[in-house]
């Protein structure tokens, strides 16, 4: 039976610290300070000033493994987001091969099982290879080994009408989540940056937010006419919030995410030329950045993924046309939800709790994830010096590649010991 008491920390950052018996996985006591009596085999973790958290649930990470491991593998993303204070991450399809069948979904478990740092949980392809031509094998993924319950060709958008609609039905029997890269492609051939001033004056090609915000409408009114559940992945504009409201308005089962990136960086960051800013969907005006952190305040958008993706230096130390998008985000999540919700007061910590653990965890059907802080619940558990700063030093992350926007950048919230079912897996920015 492993034991750990944990002293002096303030449950959601609210009320006087108290102390924390973690033991055989679950929590044990709750108790005030000094009054929680743990046995004299049993590990002490001073935690004083510290916001104790339920772990942090990632709905949308590259981990790269199979067929990129040198970028990412299974292993090093767990470790990031360890550290990061995740404690469950979905492993995106597009790898190669394509989470597109049982077998490859049934490797990424696995191997998540092999390391155990946190839980890895395999998002299937919707289509066979991304290629949006037909339906994957989401039936054999949902019921076997994997037991996959959430579907997207992430990379990709799911163009054809009549094929999301026939995923979208299909969910509904298996009880799973289509979610979508939305962006119509058309719309979006050659561009490089989102469509405005900046763009247009530095002579990048324009990604328009029409491309995704028409995308969002049109999923919307077929989830609504098939009854199904439709999640919105890295959702970026003004107008895609605007969608959202009204389709949930109307009863529609969706959820949206928005990426810590997108809540701080703007396209004024194409004046560098720097590609380690090149993102799909592209970072947007300040106009957007500002809706999206009200509507994640409000509850429109429910959560924040990370959309996690590492990529090799030739991939990102190359001209801007040749970049591959993405960046890396497992280990400064949580640091720029602090600073531009926390800070801002849009939220206090208990509401991080609900966009970064409770809300994802319910999305993606989690049942021992996201839980509250009591006892009797699952240890899957995160604390946070919320007074703390670090500087960020891509070099220094745990991911292979080392492609942050953040290099530099000084940052507030440090993760200082994360746990998976009563286990340490992170302690003072080291991964165990």
């Amino acid at each position: 039976m492993t034991e750990l008491l944990i002293t002096g920390a303030r449950p959601y950052g609210e009320g006087d610290p108290v102390d924390v018996l973690v033991a055989d996985g679950v929590i044990a006591e709750i108790g005030e300070r000094g009054a929680v009596r743990a046995p004299s085999s049993a590990e002490v973790l001073d935690a004083a000033g510290q916001v104790l958290l339920p772990g942090l649930v990632d709905l949308h990470t590259h981990l790269r493994e199979p067929g990129r491991e040198d970028t990412e593998t299974i292993e090093s993303g767990s470790r990031a987001a360890a550290l990061g204070g995740y404690t469950a991450v979905f492993a995106m399809a597009n790898t190669d091969p394509v989470a597109d069948n049982a077998l490859v979904a049934g490797h990424v478990l696995r191997r998540g099982r092999e390391v155990g740092l946190v839980d890895v949980h395999p998002v299937g392809a919707v289509t066979v290879g991304l290629a949006g031509e037909r339906l994957a094998e989401i039936g054999t993924m949902a019921t076997g080994e994997a037991g996959v319950r959430l579907f997207s060709d992430d990379g990709k958008c799911v163009a054809d009408p009549l094929l999301m609609r026939r995923a979208l039905e299909y969910s509904t029997s298996l009880g799973v989540v289509i979610a979508q890269h939305a962006e119509e492609p058309r719309l979006t051939d050659g561009a490089q940056a989102h469509e405005g001033e900046g763009a247009s004056r530095l002579g990048y090609v324009g990604w328009p937010a029409s491309a995704e915000e028409s995308i969002v409408a049109r999923d919307c009114v077929l989830a609504r006419h098939a009854g199904a559940r439709l999640h919105v992945c890295h959702v970026s504009t003004t107008g895609t919030v605007d969608v959202l409201s009204w389709a949930k308005g109307l009863g529609v089962d969706v959820s949206a995410e928005v990426t810590p990136h997108h809540l701080l960086l703007t396209d004024e960051r194409l004046e560098t030329y720097d590609p380690v800013n090149k993102v799909n969907p592209p970072l947007r005006a300040q106009r957007d950045t500002e809706r999206l952190r009200q509507a994640l305040a409000d509850g429109v958008l429910d959560c924040v993924a990370t959309d996690h993706a590492p990529h090799a230096e030739q991939d990102k130390s190359c001209e801007w046309d040749a970049a591959r998008p993405g960046m890396l985000g497992l280990q400064t999540a949580l640091s720029i939800v602090a600073d531009t919700m926390v800070r801002t007061g849009l939220l206090d910590w208990r509401g991080v709790a609900r966009v970064m653990s409770e809300r994802p965890a319910e999305i993606a059907g989690l049942p021992d994830q996201g839980r509250p802080l009591a006892e009797g619940e699952p240890a899957n558990l995160v604390l946070v010096d919320p007074d703390a700063e670090w500087t960020v030093r891509g070099g220094k992350l745990a991911s292979i590649a080392d492609n942050t926007p953040y290099d530099g950048m000084r940052l507030p919230a440090v993760v200082t010991a994360t746990l998976l079912r009563g286990r340490l897996t992170a302690r003072e920015g080291k991964s165990d």
